[in-house]
């Protein structure tokens, strides 16, 4: 089944509990949370007391993308706010499986994240451990950047490993996806998609969700 993960790095944080509703109401399964330390990437975003209030306003399930350094500093406060899936970077620690077994052990799932420029091949020894992996189609650290295309390769790379593997894993992108491009990543093999800027910066976001939506079933 695709799914679609609507980023609320684009979201109006004055109205973030409305348009959370309005992802609701549209049958949205999966928000997701960007949560960036200054420091593994250049910018500063949403931190824990901003999740805190998300998980009282939602059931959706909080598709939790962390972009922060040694990020097993912080698993124990993340589990206890209520994230259900942690997804943290392959690149910002060196401890994959401590974090991987800490995650799995309080019953919550557990991703991993690549940047563009980081070989899939990487997380292949980890990815039987990991209920998501997400591949970034941009540096991560800012919203609305353009889609990298190269990106496609290591996508239909991963799904190729996944299926002859029957891993239960889903396969999530990330970065500057729009109405007009999901279909190379759908076709790469994708089923957790990432969009930001295409449904929050839409006066009519019900109606955008429903497009996507309506793609999704042809494929």
């Amino acid at each position: 089944m695709i799914k679609l993960s609507p980023s609320i790095l684009s979201a109006n944080f004055v109205r973030l509990e409305e348009e959370l509703k309005i992802l609701e109401n549209e049958g949205i399964q999966y928000v997701h949370i960007d949560v960036m330390d200054g420091m593994f990437v250049p910018n500063i975003s949403i931190g824990m007391p901003v999740i805190k209030s998300i998980r009282k306003t939602t059931n959706m399930v909080l598709d939790s993308h962390f972009m922060i350094e040694k990020p097993e500093r912080y698993i124990d406060e993340f589990i206890a706010l209520g994230c259900d899936i942690i997804n943290f970077h392959f690149e910002a620690t060196d401890k994959h499986m401590e974090i991987i077994k800490k995650i799995k052990e309080a019953n919550k799932k557990v991703g991993m994240t690549i940047k563009p420029n980081t070989s899939y091949e990487k997380i292949l020894p980890y990815i039987k451990y990991l209920d998501l992996v997400l591949v970034m189609s941009v540096e991560p650290g800012f919203g609305g950047q353009k889609f990298m295309e190269n990106s496609l390769d290591k996508i239909s790379a991963l799904r190729k490993y996944i299926d002859e593997n029957n891993l239960n894993c889903e396969l999530e992108v990330d970065g500057g996806i729009k109405i007009d491009n999901v279909d190379k990543v759908l076709q790469a093999g994708a089923n957790v998609i990432v969009v930001g800027s295409d449904i929050f910066e839409k006066e009519d976001k019900a109606s955008i969700i429903k497009q996507y939506n309506e793609l999704f079933e042809k494929f």
